[in-house]
């Protein structure tokens, strides 16, 4: 099969499909008549935190569906790791695979500790017995330990989740996917209702986790972007319209006309 005629700005030497964590090939989808993805070429390069940005219907929640299975494509290829071709597998066999999702709304348990929540979240292979009355391991507690230093939330790891402001929330339920150990995380609005100062302290922390991780974030807060410092996708009617860094994009006319300057 050949390669999608793709842009050079994200088809540099050496990055092709072998040194990428996320591929997506002529992916298009249709509901309806109405087609969210139209030939959808994207890249995402192993160790790379990219933003993807766009208006209302631009296919950017259909594009993350796809990757983790909720969607299947009518055509394309979706590769993870360069040789998994993610169509074939279901939302389960996805995330085993390596690949975590956070939606726009936290969802948290409420009624439980911080602590337990991303206990509950670790990557281990446990039943509901021992879920329920194992003690945790040493190096279980260390990476619980590891992840709230991380997220922000140390201080308030007996607190009920319940209890937490909006954004920290936000900051859990990222926390709760890095307990996973996932490859790729796919972050979907992110800083969503959160304060200022929250969103501050979220540029940060998905920096800080940017250097262990591949991170995709879909967001429409332009300066949380800008903040982020990294390569910015444009969608508009399923397909790029743009890529490059922040200022790029933001003075390309077709993404002035279509998005920015609505």
């Amino acid at each position: 099969m050949s390669m999608p005629d793709l842009d050079p700005r994200h088809d540099a030497p050496g990055a092709g499909v072998t040194e990428s964590i996320l591929y997506l090939e002529g992916v298009s989808v249709s509901f309806d008549g109405f087609k969210a993805l139209n030939s959808l070429n994207l890249i995402i390069r192993r160790g790379e935190m990219r933003a993807i940005i766009g208006p209302n219907g631009a296919g950017k929640t259909t594009m993350m569906d796809v990757v983790t299975g909720r969607t299947r494509p009518d055509t394309g290829r979706v590769l993870f790791a360069a040789d998994t071709n993610l169509t074939h597998l279901d939302e389960t066999a996805i995330a085993n695979l390596g690949i975590g999702r956070k939606f726009q709304k936290p969802t948290v348990f409420e009624s439980l500790t911080v602590f337990e929540n991303i206990y509950l979240a670790l990557k281990t292979n446990r039943s509901v017995t021992e879920t329920l009355f194992a003690r945790i391991r040493g190096e279980q507690r260390d990476r619980i330990d590891q992840t709230l230093e991380t997220t922000r939330l140390g201080a308030r790891r007996e607190d009920l989740a319940g209890d937490l402001s909006h954004g920290q929330k936000q900051w859990l339920e990222i926390g709760m996917l890095l307990a996973q150990e996932p490859e790729l995380m796919l972050l979907d609005e992110p800083v969503a209702g959160m304060s200022d100062a929250e969103t501050e302290q979220t540029v940060a922390l998905l920096m800080e986790i940017a250097k262990d991780h591949s991170l995709v974030v879909v967001e429409h807060d332009m300066e949380f972007v800008r903040n982020l410092e990294c390569m910015v996708t444009v969608l508009h009617e399923g397909s790029v319209i743009a890529e490059g860094p922040m200022d790029s994009v933001q003075s390309d006319p077709r993404v002035i006309e279509v998005y920015l300057g609505r």
